[in-house]
């Protein structure tokens, strides 16, 4: 394992002397348009698993993706190698089907420290709750980025997250109604206390979700990417292409339903994935929006 190898998944090319926030901004973004948040593992046969060495391995040597465990997890590493300082955090993602925050923490989540202030780095939830850049933690503050209008709120050291959408144009109006399309313009997104976590926290939520009927991510096949000017996103068989701020205050979402034989393609062209194994698609109507 060794930071040169690192960069070179991710495209980093820029100075690593400073570790302030605009270097941190600059390696966040990287990572975030050249890893991939996925879950394809689940559903090509293969086991995830949070020792450091392996995720290292899948993400930089076998150029996949990976949930927040891995992909903040290995952030985490480079930022801590880098004399950033950081720590684990653990989040309660909420479930916008059940208008509620889940009961078990399974969402790992990076804090850094920059003299003396407060960040939270997310290179881990995808699609359009993605943060493009690291937020302050401050409370009852916007914070406008690309994807949206993100803030936190405070209340009896509980931290919660939101984020604010613009408007959406979509082409295709045979997916207009899609369950994948978030209706609401303000989304919860998560909640967490600021008490330090630790990967071993997360070994049986890291079991859980890959293997409970329950789990959102055995209900359907996720690999979602931003790129330079929005996402994309492939959701069992659906892909979908979106474009920030295409107009003004308004969104391009572009779908297209694949295939079987078009999904392997797609996630190499798309993706710059190539899987070991055969992929199984899958999308249960519901529990996910983008």
């Amino acid at each position: 394992m060794n930071l040169e190898e690192y960069f070179a998944r991710t495209g980093y090319k820029g100075s690593l002397e400073n570790q302030d926030l605009e270097t941190l901004t600059d390696i966040f973004q990287h990572h975030i348009r050249a890893v991939p948040f996925e879950n394809l593992s689940i559903h090509c046969g293969e086991k995830i698993t949070l020792e450091l060495e392996h995720v290292y391995n899948k993400i930089v040597h076998k150029k996949r993706g990976g949930w927040c465990m891995e992909n903040n997890q290995l952030l985490g590493w480079v930022l801590k190698c880098l004399g950033y300082d950081t720590s684990f955090l653990g989040a309660y993602v909420f479930n916008p089907h059940e208008n509620a925050y889940a009961t078990i923490m399974t969402h790992l989540l990076v804090k850094v420290v920059i003299e003396g202030k407060a960040y939270i780095v997310d290179a881990g939830f995808g699609v359009s709750y993605q943060m493009w850049q690291p937020m302050e933690l401050v409370s009852g503050k916007d914070q406008p980025q690309a994807p949206g209008v993100f803030r936190f709120t405070e209340k009896n050291a509980i931290w919660y997250l939101e984020k604010m959408r613009r408007k959406q144009y979509i082409p295709n109006q045979n997916f207009s109604n899609s369950d994948l399309l978030e209706k609401k313009d303000c989304r919860k997104v998560y909640m967490f206390s600021l008490e330090p976590r630790t990967v071993e926290d997360f070994c049986f939520q890291c079991t859980y979700l890959q293997t409970s009927p329950d789990s959102l991510f055995t209900k359907k096949s996720i690999c979602t990417l931003q790129t330079t000017d929005g996402f994309r996103a492939l959701i069992g068989w659906t892909l979908t292409e979106t474009k920030y701020n295409y107009k003004e205050n308004m969104d391009l979402v572009e779908f297209i339903t694949l295939k079987d034989e078009e999904v392997e393609k797609t996630l190499k062209d798309k993706f710059n994935i190539t899987l070991e194994r055969k992929l199984v698609p899958i999308n249960v109507k519901g529990f996910y929006t983008i």
